[in-house]
């Protein structure tokens, strides 16, 4: 029963990992009104600033950023979390995979703790976080994916992990790109491109986790 649980553990908390911060970036952005907060536009890290303030050519005024920051700072424990509870693991990839999630864990913490807009002092500290998770979030959907054997998920949902990391790193290129040009057209999007894939990436393995726990318990009810 001890490992069912654990396993039951690590899915929710997969589920939360991604669901707390689309919860949160709802919330924070629907109460961003005047003018309306716009997903393709804003940085998301906006969404932590109270403001009002304009930095980075953009106009901030985010009423519910302490909603957005708690959201931040808990995504990447929670991912933490799954790992830690996953069994089956070799050696290897465990302390891989542990690793990676810690890194994603910090940088989310820092990016939570420091929403800095540059002009605050902690520009750099959350500049730093947030390279940390970005890299790191969509790595950890990578390694997930390779390890979906270990992990008892079918493989399509390790190519969907697999795809979303690589996605994701793509997508680090891009806003890199957008940024170095100072166009700012569609930072928003690229900027979402990078950290959406392997948060649902992280919400699709919860979800199969669940429902193969539920299917395995059920399948030994019926041979007993």
């Amino acid at each position: 029963m001890n490992g069912i649980r654990q396993r039951r553990g690590a899915g929710a908390a997969f589920i939360a990992s991604g669901a707390v911060f689309f919860v949160a970036e709802f919330i924070a952005a629907a109460a961003w009104t005047d003018p309306p907060y716009s997903y393709t536009h804003h940085f998301i890290s906006n969404l932590g600033v109270r403001g009002p303030l304009t930095a980075f050519g953009q106009y901030i005024y985010s009423p519910l950023a302490p909603v957005m920051n708690t959201g931040v700072f808990l995504v990447g424990l929670a991912a933490l979390a799954g790992v830690a509870l996953l069994r089956g693991l070799p050696g290897g990839r465990r302390v891989a995979l542990i690793v990676t999630a810690a890194v994603l864990a910090a940088g989310m913490i820092l990016v939570a703790l420091f929403p800095g807009t540059g002009d605050d002092g902690t520009g750099d500290y959350h500049g730093m976080g947030a390279a940390l998770a970005f890299v790191s979030g969509n790595v950890l959907s990578i390694l997930l994916g390779g390890a979906r054997r270990f992990l008892g998920v079918p493989a399509g949902t390790g190519r969907a992990l697999v795809l979303s990391g690589v996605l994701g790193l793509i997508s680090v290129v891009a806003f890199g790109a957008i940024l170095a040009s100072d166009a700012g057209v569609l930072i928003g999007l690229a900027e979402r491109g990078i950290v959406y894939p392997f948060l649902l990436g992280f919400i699709l393995l919860g979800a199969t986790i669940l429902t193969r726990g539920r299917s395995g318990r059920a399948a030994e009810a019926t041979r007993g």
